[in-house]
C-alpha cells in the first residue's frame, strides 16, 4: 500500500478517473480541505470512495477571505465532521508569511490546532516563510500529531521537528529538489510519510502532478536510505496507520 497524505484532489481534471487508477494502485489519498467548499467537496469524495481520506481545515489566505462568522461556523463544521469520524485529520492548517494580517492567521491556526488536540487527530501544516512562528506554536500547545507538509525551512528547524517526534512529509518532486532530499536523509524513517500536494510539485515539471506519481517519494527515500523499496513501503504504512488511527 502507498499512502499520499496531502493531494489537492478538487484541483484534478478527471479526479474519478484519477481515484480509480489509484485504486488498482494500491494507493491511499488523503484529500485536503482548505476552505468551507472544498471541506465539503473532500468529504463527499471520501465517502464515495474507499481509497481516499479527508483532511478538512482553513488554508492562511482563506481565513483572511471569511468573516468571523464564517470562521466560528466551520470551526464547528470541522469539529463535527471529525467526532463522526467522517474526516481523518485537520488540514491544510497553518501559517503562511507571504499573506497579510498574521496575528489573524495565528488566532485562527491556534484554534483549529486545540481543536485537533481536543479530538486526538493530527494537523497538516502549511508553514512557507512561518516556519519558525508554526514550530513555536505548536510546541507551545503541545501538539503531538504532526505532519509538516511540504516543508522548507533551515535545518536546525528539522532537527526540531525530529526532536518533537513529529512526522515530515516528502513530496514527489523529491526526485530533483535538494531541499526535500535532506529532509529525507536526516529524518528518521519513523517519522516520514509521503506525498503529492497534487496537481503541484510535480516530479515532471511538463505535466500536473496525481496521487499516482507519490511513488517517486518512496524510490528516493529508498535510495536514501538504502533500503529496498517493499521496506519502506511497509514502514510508512505503518507510520500512517500509527499517526492516524491510533488513540
Amino acid at each position: 500500500m502507498y499512502i499520499d497524505v496531502h493531494a489537492h484532489l478538487d484541483l484534478l481534471k478527471n479526479v474519478l478517473e484519477v481515484i480509480n487508477n489509484c485504486k488498482k494502485k494500491n494507493i491511499i489519498i488523503v484529500a485536503q480541505g482548505i476552505n468551507p467548499k472544498t471541506n465539503r467537496q473532500v468529504l463527499e469524495l471520501s465517502e464515495n470512495n474507499s481509497n481516499v481520506k479527508s483532511a478538512i481545515g482553513i488554508y492562511p489566505d482563506e481565513i483572511l477571505k471569511l468573516s468571523d462568522k464564517e470562521i466560528e461556523n466551520e470551526l464547528s463544521f470541522i469539529g463535527k465532521n471529525i467526532k463522526l469520524n467522517k474526516a481523518t485529520a485537520i488540514g491544510e492548517i497553518g501559517l503562511d508569511g507571504t499573506y497579510e494580517n498574521m496575528e489573524k492567521q495565528k488566532e485562527i491556526f491556534v484554534k483549529l490546532v486545540k481543536l485537533a488536540i481536543k479530538l486526538d487527530k493530527p494537523v497538516i501544516i502549511h508553514s512557507r516563510k512561518a516556519e519558525f512562528e508554526v514550530i513555536e506554536i505548536l510546541e507551545e500547545l503541545k501538539c503531538k500529531k504532526v505532519i509538516m507538509h511540504c516543508f522548507s525551512g533551515s535545518k536546525k528547524l528539522v532537527k526540531r521537528i525530529i526532536k518533537n517526534k513529529w512526522h515530515l512529509s516528502i513530496p514527489s518532486n523529491v526526485k530533483y529538489s535538494l531541499q526535500f532530499q535532506e529532509n529525507a536523509k536526516i529524518c528518521p524513517i519513523k517519522q516520514l510519510l509521503c506525498e503529492t500536494d497534487s496537481p503541484f510539485l510535480s516530479p515532471d515539471k511538463k505535466f500536473p502532478n496525481t496521487p499516482l506519481n507519490v511513488i517517486e517519494s518512496y524510490k528516493k527515500i529508498a535510495e536514501t536510505k538504502k533500503l529496498k523499496l517493499d521496506m519502506v513501503e511497509s514502514i510508512i504504512e505503518d507510520n500512517y496507520k500509527r499517526l492516524f488511527f491510533d488513540r
